[in-house]
């Protein structure tokens, strides 16, 4: 848990970072600071999709695995209806904490800022490492990138991005809960295509971003992430 601890107080440092930056930016930049954030985590959504080995060689994804896990968990997400219990709960903590703040703020910075933390392989295979092998080297890695994110985040959505450091704790603390069972299942191929599944998430929140008034429900879509854990031993059945 001590990789999530560190990747938990980033992103509560880059926040309040954030926060103070806040103040000096005008209220008319913002709008333009957000798609030009936007467009940086369609760029970190390229490189997850689109990743390579450690000798440099480009890892491509299964694009059959990519579209059938994209279908079948969009559609159970559609049904679970992800995407409205998140805005929900960040509507809650918004009322419960912060009533006088100005309506979805705090939800939106919450939302947003929790599916870039949490989307990619490194938020499963992170916690997993450091629990199991004491390697907390990908968490650091991880909590650099959220830190920074997270001030410029929070200097456009406010101060609900640091909110999204709970959730960053409670989904990273159940990898490292469970990593004992999960990790002897996980092959490099999962992983591969895990990584282009959150890719493209990643992507479709950079889109939300840039076109706030055409929303990509990616929080119904993250059940696909997990699904290459089922595919890929289901069609190596029937190769």
């Amino acid at each position: 848990m001590i990789g999530t601890l560190i990747n938990f107080f980033a992103i509560l440092l880059g926040t309040a970072l954030g926060l103070l930056l806040r103040r000096g930016i005008p209220e008319r930049l913002r709008d333009t600071i957000v798609q030009g954030q936007g467009l940086c985590v369609i760029l970190v959504g390229l490189f997850s999709t689109f990743s390579a080995d450690d000798a440099g060689v480009m890892i491509r994804a299964d694009l059959t695995c990519v579209i059938v896990c994209m279908v079948i968990g969009s559609l159970a997400g559609a049904w679970i209806n992800i995407e409205k219990r998140l805005g929900d709960l960040g509507s809650l903590i918004e009322k419960r904490f912060v009533p006088n703040a100005g309506e979805g703020s705090i939800a939106k910075g919450f939302v947003t800022a929790s599916l870039v933390f949490c989307v990619g392989a490194m938020a499963i295979v992170g916690p997993m490492n450091s629990s199991l092998q004491g390697d907390h080297s990908t968490l650091i890695s991880k909590s650099v990138l959220d830190g920074v994110f997270a001030i410029f985040f929070t200097s456009s959505l406010g101060v609900g991005v640091g909110l999204s450091a709970l959730a960053v704790l409670v989904y990273q603390g159940i990898f490292a809960l469970l990593a004992a069972w999960i990790r002897p299942i996980l092959t490099p191929d999962m992983l591969t295509q895990m990584s282009a599944v959150g890719g493209l998430l990643i992507m479709g929140i950079g889109l939300n971003m840039i076109y706030d008034k055409h929303h990509i429900p990616v929080g119904n879509m993250l059940p696909a992430i997990f699904l290459p854990m089922a595919y890929i031993p289901i069609v190596g059945l029937f190769a």
